[in-house]
């Protein structure tokens, strides 16, 4: 007897077939497409990593939410949680001593274990691309541009970049001479746009008002580029003052990228992934609450492996692009060009030499024996449901 259980996925992970995986398959060659055209190359790691590449010294997933497995050597290792620190990982190690600029490109599922979905899925399609070596906005300016490229390649066209700094925030607690510990507990908090807690927590540490109402309006600091001179004025200190120059810097890149419409600004948008350092963004779309893309500059992250070495780059969440596509009604097609030849007893040679010319000419070929308990129409709706552009029958 069949236990049904088997036939069940575990919580937060779910098969994907037929039209849905081969659109999932047209949006990630499209992607792929577009970020080749900036230069860069394909790069594959490894689905488990030593434990230490994840750590928490390196600021990325908290260990809670890790898949963790023992080796037989007695190693901690773990599903990958997230794609960064793996190519820091490997550039690191393959690229010691190369001073030029590197590009890279990669896709593959990251692992998560979190205890709370609220719709989230343990594993999820990552698509991204990291350009190190470069500290320059113009790097900046680059990852951003491609990034709304590849996003217009997959057919989406309501999207909004929201661009911050970590280092204003930075500035605006070394100014108010706040703790590591004080600035760390405020930082996660404003991650989750919780500035409630905020105001709460620094009143329990018997902050003095008048710096919590410095703290507090980095809440409204959102906005076009013109925001970004009022944001200048809350404080001089010269991490804040360089954050908004750069960001101003950032802007005319983007203008020169004519992609300056896709790009607002918000000071108040921080990252629970602590290895940011400078620039980081998010991408917002209509019909998805949680964001598609987060992105941003990881200075300090190679020199973790041993590589003083700039960094910035991006991660498309696939299957949460894939979502917004839908629910804005944006068709995928996938390129495929898809034949079903169905025959009759009789016609099995003949329906073979068809498939054979069809086949040659790149066109991917079903072949299917008639069942006289079905009618035409009933093979033009399961042509239909399976991306089959065309049938052609051969009956004797």
């Amino acid at each position: 007897m069949t236990n049904k259980q088997l036939l069940h996925t575990p919580a937060g992970v779910r098969d994907i077939y037929g039209l849905e995986y081969k659109r999932k398959l047209a949006i990630q060659k499209s992607i792929r497409k577009s970020i080749a055209s900036f230069g860069y190359e394909a790069i594959q790691t490894p689905t488990f990593e030593y434990f230490d590449v994840f750590s928490k010294e390196v600021g990325t997933t908290p260990s809670k939410d890790l898949y963790k497995l023992i080796d037989k050597d007695g190693q901690t290792l773990v599903l990958r949680p997230d794609f960064t620190p793996s190519i820091a990982r490997c550039a690191a190690k393959y690229f010691m001593d190369e001073t030029k600029p590197v590009r890279f490109t990669y896709e593959g599922n990251t692992f998560v274990n979190v205890s709370h979905l609220q719709g989230k899925l343990k594993e999820t399609t990552q698509m991204g691309a990291e350009l190190m070596g470069d500290g320059s906005v113009e790097a900046d300016g680059e990852i951003i541009a491609m990034l709304i490229d590849a996003l217009q390649q997959t057919g989406l066209k309501q999207f909004r970049v929201n661009v911050g700094e970590i280092d204003y925030f930075k500035g605006i607690c070394e100014d108010l001479s706040l703790s590591e510990e004080q600035e760390s507990v405020i930082r996660d908090y404003i991650s989750n746009k919780n500035f409630f807690a905020v105001k709460e927590y620094l009143q329990s540490e018997n902050i003095a008002e008048e710096k919590i109402k410095v703290i507090m309006a980095i809440e409204d600091l959102f906005g076009s580029v013109d925001m970004l001179e009022e944001a200048g004025k809350l404080s001089n200190h010269p991490l804040v003052q360089e954050a908004i120059d750069r960001l101003k810097n950032l802007y005319e890149v983007l203008c020169a990228y004519n992609v300056e419409k896709y790009v607002s600004f918000d000071l108040g948008m921080l990252s629970s992934y602590q290895y940011y350092t400078g620039i980081i963004f998010k991408v917002y779309t209509i019909g998805i609450g949680d964001v598609v893309v987060k992105g941003g500059r990881y200075d300090k992250l190679l020199p973790y492996f041993g590589k003083n070495s700039p960094a910035i780059g991006f991660v498309i969440v696939i299957d949460d692009l894939m979502q917004a596509l839908k629910r804005q009604k944006i068709e995928i097609t996938a390129e495929d060009k898809n034949l079903l030849i169905v025959y009759d007893g009789l016609g099995f040679g003949e329906a073979l030499k068809e498939a054979k010319v069809h086949r040659d000419k790149g066109i991917n070929v079903q072949l299917m024996r008639f069942d006289v308990s079905k009618s035409k129409d009933d093979y033009g709706v399961y042509a239909k449901n399976h991306g089959i552009h065309q049938v052609i029958y051969l009956m004797k």
